[in-house]
């Protein structure tokens, strides 16, 4: 899937690599000539699909993050100015009020082919919804690149260039197999391709011919587009019949330092110590004794959650705690349009690199962050609240 700006995700800065005009062409034919077809032709792309859709390719180096030749260059700047700020603004209730709408009408007028979905593939049509909400606005998002061009620069001159060149190869596998015309094979400048956002390795996989039609769709198929993101999500794990979480109120003898799928515990283990779902209702019967864990996006700053399995393959489409739980709240918002009960608290503003800074400090005193990557992720949160406490505080779980 392609990585958007999450608040809690680095937001880069989009520089184009200068280059005046040709002046890679020759070396980038010769790439292609040299490395690509024949790591195309060994993976089974004939000959006649490598000369018809290579032939004149030029590099697009108007796209963002570029390095040059073989990934070799600097790395663009990144911004490190607005990276921590209150999540309340990525998830800004206006947004919510703009997609629910779109989505229930939507889940109307496929009614028929979502049931169908949900009989093979067991997610819910509200959780199939959100994501292709999330990825392209129900498809009215401008998707307006050719992919093989975006792929095939990004494996030249990009910064993960044998993992394009593999994308590459992918999407030319797609090319002959017929599933779209060139034309009609269209990206994000990261080379995600469609309504839901599949790379070309995530379509070989995943994406599926549900309105039968022969091709495997994902463009302009709103059916296929479905079926896709449902295969996608079934195909890595999803339980049928669980819910992805649910907020809740926890109370403070509960600490935020037990965060993490793995600490998961029976549902019915954290009611007994006084959790409780913020609408008053009981956890679902089939709900309350599978396991569940403690999810702060935000450590105490925040809502608290208590997270399924499920959430954790929402997360596979896109490894983002922000992404997952816009997603599933989301999801909620198709059935009763209500916002969060838990408020987003005014947080310390840091960045990355000061993040970064801190779990080296935490590495150093013992912690296990999940490598200092200047990223928040739920074992830095728990590692700043273990620290926290260890020196006789309550513990927020967020940085400051």
């Amino acid at each position: 899937m392609f990585f958007r700006f999450l608040f809690a995700v680095p937001v880069i800065a989009l520089f184009c690599l200068p280059a005046s005009a040709g002046q890679y062409d020759a070396q980038f034919r010769q790439f292609l000539k040299s490395d690509v077809a024949p790591a195309a032709r060994q993976a089974g792309v004939s000959q006649a699909t490598l000369d018809r859709e290579l032939k004149g390719l030029t590099p697009d180096t108007s796209l963002p993050g570029l390095v040059g030749p073989g990934g070799k260059g600097k790395p663009p700047k990144i911004n490190f100015q607005a990276e921590f700020k209150s999540p309340a603004r990525y998830f800004r209730d206006s947004q919510f009020n703009a997609l629910v709408p779109r989505g229930r009408s939507l889940m109307k007028q496929h009614a028929s082919a979502l049931s169908r979905i949900e009989a093979k593939y067991g997610v819910p049509r509200r959780i199939i919804l959100a994501i292709w909400a999330r990825e392209s606005g129900y498809g009215s998002a401008k998707i307006p690149y050719d992919a093989i061009r975006v792929l095939a620069t990004q494996a030249f001159m990009g910064q993960r260039p044998e993992f394009f060149k593999g994308e590459l190869i992918a999407g030319l596998k797609i090319l002959q197999n017929g599933d779209v015309s060139r034309t009609g094979m269209k990206s994000s400048w990261g080379g995600a391709m469609g309504q839901p956002q599949f790379l070309p390795s995530s379509f070989l996989k995943y994406a599926v011919d549900f309105d039968g039609d022969g091709k495997r769709n994902i463009w302009s198929s709103d059916v296929d587009t479905m079926a896709s993101i449902a295969h996608y999500l079934s195909a890595h794990g999803w339980v049928k019949g669980r819910d992805w979480g649910y907020e809740v109120f926890l109370p403070e003898n509960v600490s935020c330092t037990r965060e993490g799928p793995d600490n998961r515990q029976a549902i019915s283990a954290f009611v007994r110590e006084g959790v409780r779902r913020v609408s008053g209702k009981p956890f679902p019967a089939n709900e309350v004794n599978q396991p569940g864990n403690i999810l702060l996006p935000a450590g105490r700053y925040g809502p608290a959650f208590i997270a399924t399995e499920n959430f954790y393959v929402i997360k596979d489409y896109n490894e983002s705690d922000a992404y997952a739980l816009f997603v599933g709240h989301l999801a909620d918002r198709y059935g009763s349009n209500k916002g969060f009960a838990g408020k987003w608290k005014p947080m310390k503003e840091t960045t990355r690199g000061a993040v970064r800074n801190l779990q080296q400090r935490l590495e150093g005193l013992g912690h296990d962050v999940g490598g200092a990557d200047g990223l928040i992720g739920f074992k830095t949160r728990r590692s700043i609240g273990r620290d926290q406490e260890k020196n006789g505080f309550f513990a927020t779980c967020w940085v400051g």
